[in-house]
């Protein structure tokens, strides 16, 4: 088995020669297996150890076992000690999220603050083949469908590996019982409430029974889904960057923008824009109502982004726009100074404006534009709608829901930021002092 473990970690490219990696074992057979493989293999590692105190006896025993097992190898040991019940009902998490949050973010802050490469997990080809199974029942597309990656991120800044892939449960239980170690057992494993446990005592037992060779032939299986899916996400990457395009808005204050023409989607048209719009949180209904009745102006919203249909700026159809959708919008901030004169911006600047001063009653506010909003579009001597205007220049709802407003104490509105003056508070020939107003953010 040591021989096969460092075939893995080389093939997969797990760590590069020297590098110091982080175990994470919980005094289970298979973390103790591989804290005792990496030992032998002469590979720079230490250990860490999370107490949940979900199971008061047990916990502690666990603990004891792999400080006993720290010493005994040399290798340097950290213990962390988490509340986990109370930090699952504080953030609304069950007990299994809440508890793979902290032991995660806990690996994080011991790498960033150590050096450690990246964290050890020591799940094996049969977790693989759960997680393979939980994925296909779950409706997760190909991807799921690899099982445990042999590398993985968590979060930003922190690498996962899992060196004990290679390893069936079988060959790390006669592993451990050949060289006589001590490892203790969770007694949750044993309980077949959740579906992970489920899957192992109940319906895997009977597969097995039915297809006794069902764990090679699916390994297999699950390589040859991973490369097809290598396959399939270079073929989305060069689809995202053909068809996904940013958008350069006329209104200065609207944020940045993707889009996409509808009708230059290729077939499976559904399949394609899910995809494309997966990593902004849309689901799958959503993209069928997007391609079902397409209709200029519709908003559609996932927890982290909006789009809306409109017309393409090129001209060539209906496309989608999308944008993230903000907790709060941040007001900017107006200034200004009065100059004898008429003077005129020294440079072209979306975000400033001169403005006839003894024609506006300070102070300046600014505010979102509502309809029924009117006001004299420079070069104009009546007034229009604020919304007919909009319509007029194109801007899609994503943009108009951003357009602000300047007004004076009176409310008459002086400007609408970035796109137009109202021609009543223009310069002319016998403005004697000019009101340079800049909108900063």
């Amino acid at each position: 088995m040591l021989s096969q473990l460092v075939r893995h970690i080389h093939k997969e490219h797990l760590l590069a020669q020297g590098e110091e990696v982080l175990l994470a074992v919980s005094g289970g057979r298979d973390s103790v297996v591989m804290a005792h493989l990496f030992h032998r293999a002469a590979i720079p590692f230490a250990i860490a150890h999370c107490n949940f105190h979900l199971r008061p006896s047990e916990c502690d025993r666990d603990q004891a076992l792999v400080t006993r097992l720290a010493d005994q190898i040399g290798v340097k040991l950290h213990v962390v000690h988490f509340d986990t019940r109370a930090h699952a009902a504080s953030h609304h998490q069950s007990i299994e999220e809440a508890a793979r949050q902290l032991r995660y973010d806990y690996f994080a802050s011991l790498c960033a603050a150590h050096g450690y490469a990246a964290v050890a997990t020591a799940h094996h080809a049969d977790d693989s083949i759960e997680t393979f199974f939980l994925n296909l029942f779950r409706g997760t597309g190909l991807h799921g469908l690899r099982g445990i990656a042999p590398s993985s991120q968590w979060g930003e800044n922190l690498r996962v590996i899992h060196p004990m892939l290679c390893f069936t449960r079988q060959q790390i239980t006669d592993y451990c019982t050949a060289q006589g170690l001590a490892y203790a057992d969770d007694s949750t494993n044993f309980l077949p409430v959740a579906r992970r446990n489920q899957l192992r005592l109940q319906l895997l037992p009977l597969v097995e029974q039915l297809y006794p060779a069902y764990r090679t032939t699916l390994l297999t299986d699950m390589q040859r889904l991973a490369d097809a899916d290598h396959i399939y996400q270079s073929a989305l990457s060069h689809h995202r960057s053909q068809l996904l395009r940013p958008y350069d808005s006329l209104l200065p204050t609207a944020p940045p923008m993707q889009y996409l023409l509808l009708s230059a989607l290729p077939e499976p048209r559904h399949t394609l824009l899910y995809e494309l719009l997966h990593p902004y949180g849309f689901a799958a209904d959503t993209v069928a109502q997007i391609l079902s009745s397409p209709r200029s102006g519709a908003l559609f919203h996932s927890p982290t982004h909006t789009a809306t249909l409109a017309a393409d700026p090129e001209g060539a159809g209906l496309a989608l726009f999308v944008v993230q959708r903000f907790a709060a919008a941040t007001m900017p901030v107006v200034e200004h100074r009065i100059v004898e004169g008429a003077l005129l911006p020294t440079a072209a600047d979306a975000c400033c404006v001169s403005l006839d001063a003894d024609c506006v009653a300070l102070p300046l506010a600014l505010r979102p534009w509502h309809s029924g909003d009117r006001f004299c579009p420079l070069g104009m001597e009546g007034s229009r709608l604020v919304s007919d205007f909009l319509k007029d220049l194109h801007l899609n709802r994503l943009e108009r829901q951003h357009l602000l407003l300047l007004t004076d104490s009176s409310g008459a509105i002086l400007w609408l930021v970035g796109l137009r003056l109202d021609h009543r508070f223009r310069l002319t020939p016998t403005t004697r002092r000019t009101l340079c107003v800049e909108v900063k953010w």
